[in-house]
């Protein structure tokens, strides 16, 4: 699977269910190895995925294809991850914790 695919299959369950993304207004741009960047935008309790980087983000996400997945599977541990270089976040450092949770929950 794809990485565009595997963000819209985890977009299209958080569509379904939206409640933990309700009052989410941001976007963040994942930018991943050599598999290129793809932004995440959260508006309105909808996400919409695109390949490419369409404007600002509120929060870049730089990491590894490897990592990227463990994230999405949320089996990445976040803080090593960050405090080892091999995450590395820009923009506003909540939004990357709020992204966390909802991973956590979409897991779930």
């Amino acid at each position: 699977m794809s990485i565009k695919d595997e963000l819209q299959e985890l977009a299209d369950k958080m569509n379904a269910r939206p409640e933990p993304i309700e009052t989410l207004h941001a976007v963040y741009r994942f930018n991943i190895g050599d598999s290129g960047m793809y932004e995440v935008a959260f508006e309105n309790a909808r996400v919409v995925v695109t390949e490419g980087a369409e404007g600002s983000a509120d929060c870049i996400l730089t990491l590894s294809e490897k990592n990227f997945h463990k994230l999405i599977e949320d089996d990445l541990n976040t803080t090593m991850a960050f405090m080892t270089g091999s995450l590395k976040v820009d923009g506003k450092i909540g939004l990357a914790l709020k992204l966390q949770e909802i991973l956590k929950q979409c897991a779930s």
